[in-house]
């Protein structure tokens, strides 16, 4: 059978692969499955990927199944992470666009049509748009919108060694740079999206910005990669320092003093900020990478020094510190 018999889709309304992991989320994975088939005016078909759930993850979507048929794809296998599973994933799609969605996230009604369009419109390889963070641990339940810059315009090299561009669902690819750069690395977990947006920019600088609040990131606190901090700071920072090394060209307009900023500045800064949030284990972790990284002045070295102490020495002495600076 065609894939215009199974989907429906034409030249006109190409295919849109959404590639969406999943590990025991059960009390969200009905909105996302329908957030992604029921985008409006869009051809889209679902790989979702049960990463070893032990709730009843599977058996909602294998219900929902019976609903979109041949559109929704399950994939079942044992525990091994989200990137192997979007990987996987990534075999079984069909489309000649991709997108990514976790099974805890949700897009607006339109996600899928208006980033498309953009592609379609521009020639770009690469759609993005802005987000929000909603849930647990935000005050009032919602952090503002958020639409990012648009990199184009600007140094998207620059940009994307300050941080990673766009969360997991915030943008539309075209599958064939996907495919060049392989797919997602399954090394740093906590920071694989970030790997891969950054490894895209050795294939393409050619994308689009849609200043849209367009994809919701949930905040629930229950086993997500991004709750250790200090993991992902350093991760982010394995990221950029590859990315470096990979791309000598890529960086070279940039100079050594302005790469180092932008790929071990963000060490100290962090540990920093852990250390004022009194996180002084993550703070450890990160200060103690600075000082090996030389990306630090003399007047930062009492706390790069500090932060050598074993743990329970340098928690003693922020104690001793905290209670004599108390009124």
């Amino acid at each position: 059978m065609s894939l215009q018999g199974v989907i429906g889709a034409t030249a006109d309304r190409p295919l849109v692969s959404v590639v969406m992991p999943a590990y025991n989320a059960a009390p969200y994975v009905e909105q996302a499955v329908r957030c992604a088939l029921d985008q409006a005016g869009a051809e889209v078909e679902l790989l979702f990927v049960d990463d070893g759930s032990t709730d009843t993850t599977a058996e909602i979507v294998q219900r929902l199944q019976a609903e979109y048929g041949p559109r929704l794809t399950l994939l079942r296998g044992a525990r091994g992470g989200p990137y192997p599973a979007r990987n996987r994933a990534l075999q079984a799609a069909r489309g000649e666009f991709v997108a990514f969605l976790d099974a805890d996230d949700w897009w607006e009604p339109d996600f899928v049509t208006t980033l498309l369009q953009a592609l379609q419109a521009s020639g770009a390889d690469i759609a993005y748009c802005g987000w929000r963070n909603v849930g647990e641990g935000i005050s009032g339940g919602r952090a503002e919108p958020y639409v990012p810059p648009a990199y184009e315009d600007g140094d998207p090299v620059e940009h994307f060694l300050r941080g990673c561009p766009w969360p997991i669902h915030g943008a539309l690819l075209r599958r064939q740079v996907v495919d060049a750069v392989g797919g997602f690395s399954e090394r740093l977990f906590s920071s694989m999206d970030y790997d891969l947006w950054i490894r895209l920019l050795a294939v393409t600088r050619n994308m689009v910005r849609v200043p849209r609040v367009l994809a919701y990131y949930r905040w629930h606190g229950s086993g997500q990669i991004s709750a250790v901090k200090w993991r992902q700071v350093l991760h982010a920072w394995q990221v950029r320092r590859d990315f470096v090394a990979a791309n000598p060209a890529l960086v070279a307009h940039l100079g050594a003093a302005r790469r180092r900023e932008l790929v071990d500045g963000p060490l100290l800064e962090q540990g920093r900020t852990l250390f004022w949030r009194r996180d002084l284990e993550g703070a450890r972790h990160l200060l103690r990478r600075a000082l090996a990284t030389g990306a630090w002045r003399a007047a930062d070295l009492p706390l790069l020094a500090a932060a050598q102490l074993p743990l329970p020495v340098f928690a003693a002495l922020v104690r001793r510190a905290d209670s004599r600076s108390r009124p």
